[in-house]
């Protein structure tokens, strides 16, 4: 009895339901982490919800491509999403080709998921640039509002540049800054714009109360912590955080991943005779993918 005991399932010779160390440890911090994310994205449908009429639709939000003029509502941020499904896609691969012992194969599978990981990180920082610097601005009141310049009839939000220069005016302004007194001259010099919310129903102001709330208002281009463009500041203070948050799990995962590819290059895992450390960073790159489809869904869809 007292040796059957000593070679129990948790007495230390023999691994738990079949489960190598690393592995079941990689697995426990991802589970913490999961839980994590679950209670950011909580934490952004609550604050959502309580300043619906207020708060930006993503749609309005991310317009740009690269290299193609007009607004393209989250054309990019699907681009982004397919790339980084595409390097999972690339790890498995890698994976399977290291327990076929291919020492080869999962180096040049381990290159195309490194190439996946920075273009996505690329993409990232060139979506936190055009957010941050802003695109057609906005007025925000006295009471904290921001709202934006529309057509009174078409309810289409004009930039500051069409409002201030008019048919010279771009659709965007990320180079040019206005002044309060300008957008203020120009709005009362247009009898057909009016004050529109950026939330859900696109609430507009009449052109009566729109004159007298522009009067106190002050011009807002661009997003930062504490003032936001594009609507309620606590829509940039998630943006920042739950991207910047998941960001920086896809650098960690590209640096695991070039260290993986190093010592592949090497022949460590030949030596080893195993590539169990290629399924370990596997299951960390799958689980930042897994992560970003629902930051996509419920930050940019929903």
């Amino acid at each position: 009895m007292a040796q059957l005991a000593a070679t129990g399932t948790w007495s230390g010779g023999n691994e738990p339901m079949k489960a190598e160390y690393g592995k079941l440890m990689m697995w426990f911090f991802l589970v913490s982490d999961a839980l994590t994310f679950t209670g950011f994205l909580t934490a952004y449908g609550f604050m959502r919800f309580a300043h619906e009429s207020t708060w930006p639709i993503a749609e309005d939000v991310f317009t740009h491509f690269p290299g193609l003029a007009g607004d393209q509502p989250l054309l990019y941020v699907a681009l982004m999403t397919f790339i980084l499904i595409m390097s999972s896609v690339t790890m498995v691969l890698a994976v399977n080709a290291g327990h076929d012992r291919k020492q080869g194969a999962v180096a040049w599978w381990m290159i195309a998921t490194i190439v996946g990981g920075f273009i996505f990180l690329g993409s990232q920082a060139w979506e936190w640039y055009h957010f941050i610097v802003g695109d057609k601005g906005a007025v925000e009141l006295v009471d904290g509002r921001v709202l934006k310049v529309a057509d009174a009839k078409s309810g289409e939000v004009l930039s500051l540049s069409q409002l201030v220069h008019g048919e010279a005016g771009h659709a965007s302004n990320h180079d040019e800054a206005f002044t309060s007194a300008e957008v203020r001259a120009a709005f009362a010099a247009n009898a057909d714009v009016v004050l529109q919310s950026p939330g859900k129903g696109h609430a507009q102001l009449s052109r009566a109360e729109s004159v007298a709330a522009i009067q106190s208002a002050e011009v807002v281009q661009g997003a930062n912590m504490t003032r936001n463009e594009y609507g309620q500041t606590q829509f940039a203070n998630f943006f920042f955080f739950i991207t910047g948050f998941h960001g920086f799990h896809v650098f960690s995962g590209v640096a695991l991943n070039i260290i993986i590819f190093y010592n592949t290059l090497l022949g460590t895992y030949e030596r080893r005779k195993s590539y169990l450390m290629v399924e370990k960073v596997g299951l960390y790159w799958h689980f930042v993918d897994l992560v970003w489809v629902f930051v996509f869904t419920f930050f940019y869809l929903v």
